[in-house]
């Protein structure tokens, strides 16, 4: 029985995949349904990064991707 982990994905996501001034949700819409945890919102208006507290999913702002109404 193996004990490791696999390690979690990094999702680059544009502006028009956020669910509001930078904010992303997990789970997203293409994770299998059995992997489904409580919905969380994850901000990647500072630093352009999050990850999800959940399942280890982090997600990334693609470069040059500007988050509009944040300065």
């Amino acid at each position: 029985m193996s004990t490791t982990q696999t390690p979690a994905a990094t999702i680059e996501v544009t502006a028009k995949d956020l669910q509001g001034p930078g904010v992303v949700a997990c789970p997203n819409p293409k994770m299998a349904l059995w992997s489904n945890h409580p919905r969380v919102f994850i901000d990647l208006a500072h630093g352009g990064v999050g990850q999800c507290p959940y399942c280890g999913t982090a997600y990334k702002l693609k470069a040059g991707e500007v988050i509009s109404g944040h300065h």
